[in-house]
């Protein structure tokens, strides 16, 4: 035996208890949402945000922590793909073998380190102190180890290292460098056009924050009281468009709590617009919005139609869609109706209308800036699903129309198969229809597209990238 005497054992660190962040945790609240229930973070965010300001906590959950959450929630959806390039860089196992809760605490680090001005310390402290509360001790190792390797590389040189050369694959590369399913950014350089710089610059901007755009009712509310609030300017092209540049809460402008404003991106006010001020041969008296939920759109043409004595029918096939239709157009100054009523077997008699707008359930690509989860939540396949429901419906709204009236199709996506193909494939059967070049109907807005139908983008307008072909029966 040895004579050395044995140290002493170093006492045992007291267990410290994870400290817990309100902003993180919500975050991360937030995030398992989206990917355990399907939900949307704009549907999803709000009332944990609400809750949290009513929280009777020691420490009060301001507007600082509002926003820092808002963030952190959507710059990690938005960098989604390249943030699980770069974590798949630095564990040792396939992506899938990770446990989702933990791959979001590991994403919403990644953005802190990698997408925000948090100083990598903090950073890297703080999402281990949130893995401590969600993971438990054991778990947080592991996210401790991978953030540290993280935090080796700032994002540009992350991308330089996962995203492959750009000559060898240039779908691929711009998919990782910008975040997007390969898919996606096919069919959006399909529906673009041109060369590497456009489809780049639409890219960046689906991963922009975008801002808070009201409408004012027309013969309800006028931009000027929407310009006394704080950071509001015009819109870019609709007369009836503010902008909050600084974000804010919409509910709390008296206009919109009183349904006399609403939110509204500024490019489906123009769809609106566009349609609105379509010649008609003959009477201008009945207004129909064949696809009307959740209703902005709607409120926005009920105004426009009482301003000229006419009447709009707005039909809704989802009875709860159908009652946020009439609350958006309570109020309205001029008579209107809201119907729940399938547009694809519509009840009124063929030939009703002198206007009709069908405004087709889609892939959403055109508002990723909005909705950044519906990028890795659609699919190809999708396409293929909503086929023939945007046929059927532009079907029955041509059906609706009389002669000599004008129909508007219009979607949220700019992908060709639902937009260009649909039209195209519905004026085959309906030969007694013509194109109205809708780009004369808003002159002050630049880069709409060849005609007669019209694009708009994100880069180039900063609206949801928008779709509105005219259409007339002439026969």
């Amino acid at each position: 035996m040895s004579d050395q005497p044995r140290r002493p054992r170093r006492p045992a660190k007291p267990y410290r208890r994870p400290k817990k962040d309100p902003v993180r945790i919500l975050a991360f609240e937030a995030l398992r949402a989206v990917d355990e229930r399907d939900a949307y973070a704009n549907l999803v965010l709000p009332p944990l945000l609400r809750k949290a300001r009513e929280s009777e906590g020691p420490e009060k959950f301001d507007a600082r922590d509002a926003a820092l959450a808002t963030e952190l929630v959507y710059g990690t959806l938005r960098r989604q793909g390249a943030y699980d390039a770069v974590i798949a860089a630095c564990v040792d196992r396939p992506l899938r073998e990770v446990d989702p809760p933990v791959l979001d605490v590991l994403s919403l680090g990644a953005h802190q380190l990698l997408g925000t001005r948090i100083p990598t310390h903090a950073a890297v402290s703080a999402t281990v102190e949130l893995a401590r509360v969600v993971l438990g001790d054991g778990r947080a190792k592991f996210v401790n180890a991978v953030l540290r390797k993280i935090a080796q590389d700032d994002l540009d040189g992350w991308l330089e290292r996962v995203a492959p050369p750009y000559d060898e694959d240039p779908e691929d590369h711009l998919a990782v460098v910008h975040s997007h399913p390969r898919w996606v950014v096919s069919a959006l350089w399909d529906s673009l056009g041109g060369g590497r710089a456009g489809v780049e610059e639409l890219l960046r901007a689906d991963n922009e924050r975008p801002e808070v755009t009201l409408v004012a009712r027309p013969g309800r509310a006028v931009p000027d009281e929407l310009l006394a609030e704080e950071a509001a300017v015009p819109g870019r092209w609709s007369p009836y468009a503010v902008r909050l540049t600084e974000g804010g809460e919409p509910g709390a402008v008296p206009a919109v709590a009183e349904g006399r404003a609403g939110v509204q991106d500024e490019g489906s006010q123009l769809v609106a617009l566009a349609l609105a001020a379509a010649p008609v041969e003959g009477p201008d008296r009945r207004w129909l919005d064949a696809c009307a939920g959740p209703g902005g759109k709607a409120a926005l043409l009920g105004a426009l139609a009482a301003e000229r004595g006419a009447v709009l029918l707005a039909s809704e096939k989802q009875p709860h869609r159908a009652g946020l239709v009439a609350k958006a157009l309570a109020g309205n100054p001029g008579p209107y109706q809201v119907v729940a009523a399938d547009g694809t077997r519509p009840p009124w008699r063929p030939g009703s209308f002198d206007r009709v707008l069908v405004d087709v359930p889609c892939t959403g690509l055109g508002a990723l800036r909005r909705r950044p989860e519906a990028r890795w939540r659609r699919r190809p396949e999708d396409l293929d699903g909503f086929a023939p429901l945007q046929r059927g419906l532009l079907r029955a709204a041509l059906e609706s129309v009389r002669v000599g009236g004008v129909v508007g199709y219009a979607t949220c996506s700019p992908h060709l198969a639902e937009t260009r193909a649909v039209v195209a494939d519905l004026l085959k059967q309906f030969p007694d229809t013509e194109l109205v070049d809708a780009r004369p109907l808003l002159p002050d807005v630049p880069d709409l597209g060849e005609g007669p139908d019209i694009q708009l983008w994100p880069h180039l307008h900063g609206t949801d990238a928008m779709y509105l072909a005219l259409l007339r029966r002439t026969a």
